[in-house]
């Protein structure tokens, strides 16, 4: 349904004031004079008046009045459209004003992955409740890729390339894919120049990832090379590879997000550095929706935040 504007009835331009737009419209919309005045709260009397108006100033006939019913003409047809489109548009604009001014509040519903989100977006929330004691947060952490439309999910946080589509997302940051080795194997490792030559080197294969043993190292944007590994033990999460790589299993890619304490403590070691494997991006995905709540944005605002601090210093190993 559409509001009613305060303007003045002055006339603006060839278009008429909006006020007179929102009456015309309520007109054809309802069929009537009597059902458009209840819609628009005001009296039958000055919707029929500031119609004629319309069609006196323009010399057009706008509707045809019958005894059952109110029908545009074709002129009023093709009129009715354009003032739909314009009175749209301006709700869209004060509805736009109002989120942009609202305070966040009430429960935010959303998923992340599992690693992704112990790591980046439950600091995040933390910091999200502190600062909006208003809000509540309902968080789904799985590495499944949840329904957004089934599951009354508002935000789903999305780690490596976009597939799905009907959905609005925004690109809040990226990570890099490392190969890293335990400190164990740090004599093995430093003395690697080239991916060639990782093949006989112990492997954990990531079985969440749709292709976790081929890997395609690049360096300096020209020189490419694809590495097939021999895996020995094979695991369905992030995490669980990263501890089996810290207790000395082999080697293994994972993501910077997952391994920036472990790079910096030392527990982890990145293994030929100057070769780089593809990046990816992270994404805060939301339902297709003209409008998003306050406490969506100001959500992924701070998630964004957070990380970004998240990103450590890396240990290396190998020769440029």
């Amino acid at each position: 349904m559409l509001k009613t504007y305060n303007t003045a009835d002055n006339s603006l331009g060839g278009l008429g004031n909006l006020r007179r737009l929102a009456y015309f419209v309520a007109v054809v919309e309802t069929g009537s004079f009597t059902a458009a005045a209840e819609r628009l709260g005001i009296t039958k009397a000055v919707v029929s008046q500031q119609v004629a108006r319309l069609e006196s100033e323009f010399r057009t006939s706008l509707l045809v009045r019958t005894t059952r019913k109110v029908q545009p003409t074709e002129a009023g047809q093709a009129f009715y459209l354009r003032c739909a489109s314009i009175l749209h548009e301006a709700e869209d604009a004060f509805d736009e004003l109002a989120e942009s001014s609202a305070e966040p509040s009430g429960t935010l519903r959303l998923t992340a992955p599992f690693d992704y989100g112990v790591g980046v977006v439950v600091p995040a929330i933390v910091a999200f409740m502190q600062r909006y004691p208003a809000c509540k947060v309902d968080a789904i952490m799985s590495d499944q890729t949840l329904n957004l439309m089934t599951g009354n999910i508002e935000l789903a946080i999305r780690v490596g390339w976009l597939t799905e589509t009907g959905l609005q997302a925004r690109k809040i940051g990226t990570f890099r894919q490392l190969l890293v080795a335990p400190p164990a194997m740090a004599r093995q490792v430093a003395t690697l120049t080239h991916p060639g030559e990782l093949a006989g080197l112990p492997f954990v294969a990531n079985t969440a990832l749709r292709d976790n043993l081929r890997w395609d190292f690049t360096r300096d944007e020209t020189e490419r090379q694809a590495v097939t590994m021999q895996a020995s033990i094979f695991l369905d999460a992030t995490l669980a590879v990263r501890e089996a790589v810290c207790q000395g299993a082999g080697l293994s890619v994972l993501p910077d997000y997952a391994i920036a304490d472990h790079l910096a403590t030392g527990r982890l070691i990145q293994v030929l550095p100057q070769w780089e494997l593809p990046s990816g991006g992270i994404h805060a995905v939301f339902p297709a929706a003209r409008f998003r709540p306050a406490k969506v944005r100001a959500f992924v605002d701070l998630l964004g935040v957070v990380a970004q601090s998240r990103s450590g210093g890396l240990v290396a190993w190998g020769h440029e």
